[in-house]
């Protein structure tokens, strides 16, 4: 029987073959990809069930690579592989469509970790809806909307998102949050909660209503409507 499916998009050729044979080895069923246009050729052929993406690549940029993806209404989740450690380089990555980051040089057994972790959540996720004020989210279609209004995320985003409406009004710490949407094998850094909530914070608003998240100082953060 096939494991899951990954897909490797990464221009440095000895990289690329170490990456490929570890995955394998670890049971997975690996395609590689050269470069940004390679690899989105190989996503609508291979349908993986997870990526892996360098962020500078020949071609089409891993960032333009990953909002390719999302244009297309493919919601795998995305491991950026980079050496930028700097916080708006995080950023740029997850707004762009990405769900986590593994900063280089880093070691096989914890890129499998994260890799089984993503697809855990994923396959662990509840079909039943959950609404708050005007927000709704469908795990069984990947899909929030607000106020009818389709919210395009991420599925690490997502899975965040999920956390809060599974507890409206209640306040959740940063290593609940981190608990709970990335599992106990995630390996960051906790400033990483952070950067989700501004990100869910500004495509929440922009769908239009009011700020539904809120951060209590020396506390966390609390979903509610006002």
């Amino acid at each position: 029987m096939s494991g899951p499916k990954l897909l490797v998009i990464e221009d440095d050729p000895g990289i690329r073959r170490l990456l490929l044979r570890g995955l394998r080895f670890e049971g997975f069923e690996v395609t590689g990809a050269e470069d940004g246009p390679a690899g989105l050729d190989a996503a609508q052929v291979a349908e993986p069930d997870l990526v892996l993406l360098d962020v500078m690549l020949p071609g089409l940029s891993g960032l333009d690579v990953v909002r390719a993806l999302r244009e297309q209404g493919r919601d795998v989740p995305v491991i950026l592989l980079t050496a930028r450690t700097y916080p708006e380089h995080q950023i740029d990555g997850f707004e762009a469509g990405a769900d986590d980051y593994v900063t280089k040089p880093f070691t096989l057994d914890v890129l499998v970790a994260r890799i089984r972790a993503h697809l855990r959540r994923r396959a662990q996720e509840t079909p039943e809806a959950l609404s708050v004020a005007d927000v709704t989210l469908y795990p069984a279609q990947h899909r929030v909307t607000r106020g009818g209004v389709d919210v395009p995320l991420t599925a690490q985003e997502f899975r965040v998102l999920q956390v809060f409406m599974a507890h409206p009004g209640q306040v959740l710490s940063k290593s609940v949050l981190l608990d709970r949407a990335w599992g106990d094998t995630f390996l960051g850094d906790p400033s990483t909660v952070e950067t989700y909530v501004k990100v869910l914070r500004q495509k929440l608003e922009q769908a239009g209503g009011t700020r539904l998240i809120h951060t209590v100082r020396g506390a966390g953060y609390v979903l509610r409507a006002a």
